[in-house]
Formats: C-alpha cells, sequence, structure tokens
C-alpha cells in the first residue's frame, strides 16, 4: 500500500534526538527556545510558541484574543475538524462560510456574507498548502474590526505574494503531524509579531503559570509562582525540538520535492477528463501538503475502493464540519447551505504526495486511475 502522507527521517534526525537523550534535558529545555528561532528565522516572524499539537496551536491562538463568551468566529467547514474545535473550545461560535471550487479555500466573498455584530474574529485555512486569498481577507477584516488567526497546518513553507506565510495574520498557527512538511512526531506552534499575543501564550501554554510572584508574596523565594489563567499542559519535549530543529534545515528541500511530484501528477492528469487537477493562484507558492482531484464523471465512493483494491492509500480531505454528528445537533446547519462544499466533498479524493513518493509511484497511480472502468481520457 502507498500511503498518502509519510515522513522523511533519516540519519541526522536520529543522531539530533539521540543526542538530546543523551543530555540533562529531555523536556522542555534549551531545544524548545532554539526550535522557536529556526520556526522565525524560516517564516520571517518575530515570535513562536512551539506546543504538543498543531490543535493545541489553535486552541491557544483562539485562547489568546480573550473573546466574549457567544462571540462568532468565521471559518471554513472544509478543514480538519481541530479548526473549528478550536472555537468551541474557547465557549465561542464557529460560523461556517463557503470555498472556492478550485483552491478549497474559504471564499472572501462567503465570508463577507456571515458577518454579524456578534462576529469577532476569522480563521482563515491554507488548504492542503496553498494560501488564500490573504488580501482580501485582512481587507474584510480591518472594515470590519475582526482579529485574524491563519491556520496553516498545511501550509509551512508556502509563500503569498513573495512572502513567507506566517505573518500576515494575528497568529499563525502551523503543525508538525508525520503527514506535514517536516515533523516533531506531533508538535505545532504559534508565530506572531505581537509581543503581548506572545507573552500570553506562551503563558497559557503551561496552565497559566508566570514567575512573577502574587501580590503580597514575600520576596527572594524561588518556589513561589501564581496562576494568571487558565491554562492547558501544552508543552512540547526537547526530544520532539531537536528533531524539528533538524527537519526545518530540509524544509525547502522537502517542500521542492513536493512540488514537482505534484507537478508530475498534473503533467500526467491534463488530459483525463474525468480527473480535474488542483488550481494553483499565480501570486502564491504552494506548499502542497495535500494532493487532491475531482472526480467530473465517475463516483467517488466507488473509486475510492477501486484505487484502495489496487494498494493506492487515497483518502477523504475533507468531510464538512457541519456534517459530523455533533455539529449537526448543536447547530442544525443544512448542508445546502454550502453549494460548492457540498459539491467538491461529493468528488475530491487525496492523492498519495510525501517526499519517498519516486516518479515511478506516481505514474503507476496515475496509470491506476486511467485504468479505472469508465474513465475518460
Amino acid at each position: 500500500m502507498i500511503p498518502y502522507g509519510h515522513q522523511f527521517i533519516d540519519q541526522a534526525d536520529i543522531d539530533a534526538v539521540v543526542k538530546v537523550l543523551k543530555s540533562d534535558w529531555v523536556t522542555t529545555g534549551p531545544k524548545v527556545a532554539e526550535f522557536e528561532k529556526a520556526l522565525c528565522d524560516k517564516v520571517g516572524s518575530k515570535r513562536a510558541t512551539a506546543v504538543n499539537a498543531g490543535t493545541s496551536a489553535l486552541d491557544l491562538s483562539v485562547q489568546a484574543l480573550g473573546l466574549p463568551p457567544g462571540s462568532e468566529v468565521i471559518t471554513t467547514p472544509f478543514t480538519f475538524v481541530a479548526t473549528s474545535n478550536a472555537i468551541l473550545y474557547n465557549d465561542l461560535k464557529p460560523v461556517f462560510a463557503d470555498i472556492n471550487p478550485g483552491t478549497r479555500n474559504i471564499d472572501p466573498e462567503s465570508i463577507k456574507k456571515k458577518i454579524t455584530k456578534n462576529t469577532k474574529a476569522i480563521i482563515y485555512v491554507d488548504y492542503a498548502g496553498q494560501p488564500c486569498r490573504i488580501r482580501e481577507i485582512k481587507e474584510i477584516a480591518d472594515d470590519h474590526d475582526l482579529r485574524l488567526i491563519e491556520d496553516a497546518c498545511h501550509a509551512l513553507g508556502a509563500e503569498y505574494r513573495g512572502r513567507r506565510v506566517g505573518t500576515f495574520a494575528d497568529m499563525t498557527v502551523f503543525s508538525f503531524h508525520p503527514v506535514k512538511q517536516i515533523t516533531t512526531g506531533e508538535g505545532g506552534a504559534v508565530t506572531t509579531n505581537n509581543e503581548d499575543l506572545d507573552c500570553r501564550i506562551k503563558m497559557l501554554r503551561n496552565h497559566g503559570i508566570t514567575r512573577e510572584p502574587p501580590e503580597g508574596a514575600e520576596e527572594g523565594l524561588d518556589y513561589i509562582y501564581d496562576v494568571k489563567a487558565l491554562g492547558r499542559n501544552y508543552r512540547i519535549t526537547d526530544l520532539q525540538c531537536a528533531l524539528g530543529i533538524s527537519q526545518i534545515a530540509k524544509l525547502d528541500s522537502f517542500v521542492d520535492m513536493r512540488t514537482r511530484l505534484a507537478k508530475l501528477y498534473n503533467k500526467i492528469l491534463k488530459d483525463v477528463m474525468s480527473v480535474d487537477v488542483p488550481i494553483v493562484d499565480m501570486d502564491v507558492k504552494h506548499a502542497w501538503h495535500l494532493y487532491t482531484v475531482l472526480l467530473n464523471s465517475l463516483e467517488r465512493n466507488k473509486f475510492f475502493k477501486y484505487m484502495k483494491g489496487n494498494g493506492i492509500g487515497v483518502q477523504v480531505h475533507y468531510i464538512p464540519i457541519y456534517r459530523f454528528s455533533y455539529y449537526r445537533e448543536r447547530f442544525k446547519i443544512e448542508p445546502k447551505e454550502f453549494p460548492v462544499t457540498e459539491d467538491v466533498f461529493k468528488k475530491i479524493v487525496t492523492l498519495p504526495l510525501h517526499p519517498q513518493l519516486k516518479d515511478q509511484d506516481i505514474e503507476d497511480i496515475c496509470d491506476k486511475i486511467k485504468a479505472y472502468p469508465g474513465n475518460k481520457s
């Protein structure tokens, strides 16, 4: 079985982790700050906070905004459920906007239609590694005094108008799950240029603890600390960050490999009439976390089973969030409110894409697609 995603670990990565295992620190030590600096240097941000998962990074970024309970946050339904769950964790209401069929990113025109007096923020997701129409989203946010969080869990290494993703929004969230561009095993981070937000996120990462003594505490006692907010235990280990430091040094080569493989898919599949290859906007550099196609005249679920039966680890990214039982029962959302999302969902398939794939693997996958009964090429 060819998996749709897979980590790329080499001897340098292994050596980096072993070195930490032999050191005095295995968690919450110097490698955390070193990894945060390496991430800042790579994306151009002033500050970063590394945490134990991309979901944790989303949760902390929403919490750091300090929005009134019940406030509305507009986001896409076509993403992993963690994006909207982070809104709910913080007693806020997710409001879904429809998507663009070509890029699968949130549609700025749909965002405009969803804004109410209770809207306080937008979380936009760079689907599959392609940055959203950020300029338009920022203009909407500025016009309505909304905060912005960029969910770039797919998009480390991507660029928008010649600038690395990581500094456009109030906060940008990354994930380092094994199927992403780089991995720390599990892991995530929040980047920002805002010192106050960064300080708050770092405090919330560690139970809301600060080393500043509470009022009235005796001075000179290093055991004293205070809890300023209801934080979480989202700390990341030195072991993970040692791996992350080694991996981030290879980020550009990983993205280049993914891009080359995506172009090979495009070249082979462009004349297959039953398949629509992904559209890439002119002013972005795609990071290619995922390679997805839309099936024009083929029944998706039958195609899915056919590919799996032939050893091709296809996937579907994503089931729209409003279709899940919890969301259906709580929010009573009708799928017909999102015609583009629904149409894309019924047609989409994710094909394997990761740096361990060879050209021959891509050719074999495409041959299986062309051989599917009823396909047109």
